[in-house]
């Protein structure tokens, strides 16, 4: 399983700093992961300040 960042995302880039595979980016209005590169370490989740990222 993959992870993807809901709307609860605030745009910080925490997530994206974290992540050991570079699957994550910034979108329009929030960051989005590649979830055909994502590993599912959960990083992105355990920095999060709003628990955007959610497991899929």
């Amino acid at each position: 399983m993959a992870y993807k960042i809901n709307d609860a995302c605030i745009s910080c880039g925490a997530c994206e700093a974290e992540c050991p595979v570079g699957c994550i980016s910034a979108g329009d209005d929030i960051y989005v992961i590649d979830e055909a590169a994502c590993i599912d370490c959960g990083a992105c989740a355990s920095v999060c300040p709003v628990e955007a990222p959610v497991q899929v």
